[in-house]
């Protein structure tokens, strides 16, 4: 049946809804950033627990991101013939199955199952995401749009803090460190029987999560927020829009999309390959569990300084171009900076400080390049969100050239990975969001929202 939701124009809506919109927005991010992050505790753990290989391991981040490449464009349907509230509801319902067939996956030991059911969460989160960014981004003043997104970072990165050392108190305990150790001198049986009792200490914790996803859902699905409307176009977005029928008609977009495949795969290697490097330290698992809340930490620090500093102070695109080469710094850094160190806590060597500090040269790309891409889209925002949310199978690709170079030529040299995607997004920061039209220079210009900032900006 379609939809016959009543939609609002977003121009239209007093401040104090705009107000309550955000923070049940910023509830949704939250969600988002505790379920995502928590896989940097799953993909060690699993690798235990089913004795894996790298490579194998961090299949935990290809079966959860996968199914974003898979549902973007089928969610942006979706939330067509349903509405975003509905939509909404419905995704949490795919992600609470998801997070129930952890049960016998746990019950089994079976590692494909429980990459079945990361895949299921990722389902359902990509109908979210799918929602929730053009939501974010259009609720408000376009050159404001990536503070209102640092807003919401804070939100998702805060909930991958506690996510890591909320599960690792759940599922991991004192005596675990003198378990590992002892796991290679025992026999198949005992062996067998001590990794069983391992895996099965997730089956609470994924249980409590489906039955609050569920209740999450008919929350969103009540709630006071609006149906907006994003089919809607200016007089000048729509005579730029003439004669397109294509989403691929805008360079810009899909520049844009590619670069969020390349940022979202740098993000997820700085923090869930950073406990595996860790222990390659010699560091202990129980130890190593705090160093993504670091890398967390840092990119919520990001997202404070883009809220104080973006428009006033610095535009979105300034504070991309300077992220991006922050990023190609650290990653050279990592590569070749050794020196232990002794800094909170943890004897260790210097490099693994520089991919801490990779959260906060990521921290403000994803904002900066949200508002840029679907700039002058109109008709084509959810179809053009969907395209971008495509892009978040960076997360499943990247970790997965980074287990197998690790594998091939250790941990520290698979970081280079990270090097050629920097450098792309610096590409894109510096002149590929303003190529208007497919050639070989392309056309670029000053994009409608960089032209609010002429005058009192340093863009």
């Amino acid at each position: 049946m379609k939809n016959q939701t009543k939609t609002v124009d977003v121009g239209s809506l007093s401040q104090r809804d705009t107000r309550i919109s955000i923070a049940l927005i910023g509830l949704l991010f939250f969600v988002f950033g505790f379920v995502t992050w928590v896989n940097a505790i799953l993909i060690p753990y699993f690798k235990i627990a089913c004795e894996l290989t790298n490579f194998q391991s961090y299949l935990v981040t290809f079966a959860f991101y996968i199914s974003y490449f898979v549902m973007s464009v089928p969610s942006s349907y979706l939330l067509k013939a349903t509405g975003f509230k509905k939509g909404m509801m419905i995704g949490f319902w795919i992600m609470a199955l998801g997070a129930f067939i952890f049960v016998p996956a746990a019950l089994t030991r079976t590692y494909e199952i429980f990459l079945l059911g990361l895949f299921m969460i990722g389902v359902g989160l990509a109908v979210l995401q799918t929602a929730a960014n053009p939501y974010i981004t259009v609720l408000g003043p376009k050159e404001r749009a990536a503070q209102r997104i640092s807003i919401m970072g804070i939100g998702n990165k805060g909930a991958g803090i506690l996510a890591p050392i909320l599960f690792a108190a759940v599922i991991l305990r004192a005596t675990d460190t003198d378990l590992f150790s002892q796991l290679p001198g025992m026999s198949l049986t005992e062996k067998a029987q001590a990794l069983d009792e391992l895996v099965r200490r997730v089956i609470v914790p994924y249980s409590v999560m489906g039955c609050v996803l569920i209740g999450l859902g008919i929350l969103v699905r009540y709630s006071p927020l609006p149906e907006i409307n994003t089919e809607q176009e200016t007089t000048e977005v729509a005579a730029a829009n003439v004669g397109k029928t294509s989403v691929l008609q805008f360079p810009h977009l899909v520049l844009g999309a590619l670069a969020i495949f390349l940022h979202v795969g740098t993000q997820v290697i700085s923090i869930d390959t950073i406990i595996g490097y860790a222990s390659s330290m010699g560091i202990s698992l129980l130890e190593a569990k705090t160093f993504p809340s670091y890398t967390l930490f840092a990119a919520i620090c990001g997202y404070l300084l883009g809220i104080i500093l973006i428009p006033k102070r610095i535009s979105q695109v300034n504070v991309f171009r300077i992220c991006t080469v922050l990023g190609l710094t650290f990653t050279l850094l990592i590569i070749f900076a050794k020196s232990s160190v002794f800094f909170l806590g943890h004897q260790a060597d210097v490099s693994i400080w520089f991919i801490v500090l990779l959260g906060l040269a990521n921290s403000l790309v994803w904002a900066s390049i949200w508002p840029l891409a679907l700039d002058g889209l109109g008709r084509f925002t959810k179809v053009g969100a969907a395209l971008m949310i495509m892009g978040l199978s960076g997360n499943a690709i990247l970790p997965l050239v980074y287990g197998y170079l690790a594998d091939q030529y250790g941990l520290r040299e698979a970081y280079w990975v990270l090097f050629p995607c920097y450098l792309y997004l610096a590409y894109y920061a510096f002149y590929g969001h303003r190529i208007r039209r497919w050639g070989i220079f392309g056309a670029a210009k000053t994009p409608v929202h960089e032209q609010h900032w002429q005058g009192t900006t340093t863009d």
